[in-house]
């Protein structure tokens, strides 16, 4: 590698000499590869036009032979060849933008400029009969292999330059996942949902059972987090008296990494006053089919070999139904009795942490054990136990639940939603319980939030809240079997701790 690379860096000190870069100033194209495949689709072959085009791209691979040669530009856009022909570039004999030049100092990896006319192969492949050329970026290092690629899955994560250089798939993705989130944007902003921004770094971090990432502020000697959670602000706007709010960003969460997992992830979270868990589900449906249809062209997609039909309406069914449905136990039948529970749960195999200490929470580690996995096709699981579920409203009818659902696709959790708590009471009652929680030690549970509390006691009208894992969306429409596919820059162990570990 260090020998190659000397070679370049001599190929461009004689760049320098001949005022060919080796880095350039600018550049203007006039015309992108694929709008040029396109426009020039029905060129016969042989044939020429004498329109004069200029693009830029990094060469991808090149081919000398004689007195012609080919190269392959690469642009964002797509690919086309360059046919460089000694003749034509040579026709000045002062000119340092020679054949010579080009094919011995111009390396596979470089950028340059090219000024031509389009020309059609007599073996059909559309170039650039390339009359002009300039350096615009010298590579000291060459590519990967282009019929190999990066073998390497965590090379791709740490160097995702090269990866989005010669795997054109990861390129769709992460193009695939800015026009997602553009179209969410632009969905919600149509229905006069207004985006407010809210803090990254907080004094309290709220609105999720999440372990916070702890930072501080120097000048105000003030210890603070990263926010968990958009929720406790934006419900604040809503006691403002902003009707439609929501706001996408990221989000950061001091917990394990997993294919579904990293510690810095990106959510939208939604609220509407005067609304309740019920319009939160016919929204999401709305949203997300919507979205897919848009950046899919259709509601049915595949996911790992797996039809999915995204289309509303989607199945809505209680945890306990579920739970009752995947395991034989109907966890309805024993009321407060955790024993008895225990011991059901224990004789169909399932595991019963002691943990779990009221029926609500062994029902719900039923339900992540066997239920989870296997709801494939867009579910809707509503009715949660109240101990989970500290910010959500009381259910109206059944005791011990809260008005929430999750949505579920492909065994992943993909939104979350409440018929939002409004009474201070009983919102402060809840979170004095999380806050003991976490003084006897749950490094997940919920603080006292005084502020939030106050603003509940000035009034919030009844609201609709939801919350929608973009990775995780973005995984499902592209494809995509790990979370760290569909982020640019995951979160990954530094190189230097990995050859001192040995891991």
């Amino acid at each position: 590698m260090s020998e190659l690379r000397d070679t370049r860096l001599e190929k461009a000190k004689s760049l320098k000499s001949l005022g060919q870069g080796p880095y350039g100033l600018n550049f203007r194209p006039t015309a992108s590869s694929s709008v040029l495949q396109k426009k020039y689709a029905d060129l016969p072959n042989g044939a020429e036009k004498a329109e004069e085009v200029s693009i830029a791209g990094r060469v991808t691979s090149r081919r000398v032979m004689g007195k012609l040669a080919f190269f392959t530009l690469a642009d964002e856009t797509g690919t086309i060849q360059l046919f460089l022909e000694k003749a034509t570039l040579n026709q000045n004999e002062n000119s340092k933008n020679n054949f010579e030049n080009i094919t011995s100092l111009v390396d596979s990896g470089d950028w340059i400029g090219v000024c031509g006319i389009l020309r059609r192969t007599d073996r059909g492949e559309l170039s650039i009969k390339v009359f002009e050329w300039s350096m615009l970026s010298k590579s000291l290092q060459p590519l990967p292999d282009k019929w190999h690629g990066l073998a390497d899955v965590e090379k791709r994560y740490r160097q995702r330059y090269l990866d989005l250089i010669v795997n054109p798939q990861s390129k769709k993705t992460f193009r695939t996942r800015a026009l997602l989130v553009s179209s969410i944007r632009r969905w919600l902003d149509e229905k006069d949902f207004l985006e407010i921004e809210t803090p990254v770094l907080q004094s309290e971090a709220g609105g999720a059972d999440a372990r916070p990432f702890i930072t501080h502020h120097n000048t105000l000697d003030l210890p603070l987090f990263l926010r968990i959670a958009t929720e406790l602000h934006l419900k604040r706007l809503v006691v403002g008296g902003f009707q439609r709010v929501y706001e996408l960003g990221r989000i950061f969460r001091n917990e394990g990494i997993s294919t579904r997992h990293n510690p810095e992830f990106t959510s939208v979270e939604i609220y509407e006053a005067f609304s309740d868990y019920f319009d939160m589900m016919e929204l999401t449906e709305k949203l997300l089919s919507s979205v897919c249809e848009k950046i899919c062209g259709s509601t049915k997609i595949n996911y790992q070999e797996q039809e999915i039909n995204l289309k509303p309406p989607w199945r809505r069914a209680t945890m306990h139904e579920l739970v009752q449905e995947f395991t034989g136990i109907d966890f309805e039948l024993f009321g407060d009795n955790v024993d008895d529970v225990r011991a059901a749960m224990i004789r169909e195999g399932l595991q019963a942490p002691d943990k779990a200490d009221t029926v609500g929470r062994l029902l719900n580690e039923a339900f992540e054990q066997v239920v989870e996995p296997k709801l494939i096709q867009p579910t809707f699981v509503i009715d949660y136990p109240i101990e989970i579920s500290p910010l959500a409203r009381k259910h109206r009818t059944k005791k011990g639940l809260v008005e929430r659902f999750e949505l579920f696709i492909v065994g992943r959790e993909t939104a979350n939603a409440f018929s939002e708590l409004i009474d201070p009471i009983d919102q402060k009652e809840r979170l004095l319980l999380q806050q003991a929680k976490k003084e006897a030690g749950d490094l997940e549970a919920h603080s006292l939030d005084e502020d939030f509390i106050n603003a509940l006691e000035v009034g919030m009208p009844p609201t609709g809240g939801l919350g929608i894992g973009i990775d995780r969306f973005v995984m499902l429409l592209t494809d995509s079997p790990s979370i760290r596919d569909v982020i640019a820059f995951p979160l990954l162990r530094p190189e230097s701790n990995l050859k001192q570990t040995g891991k």
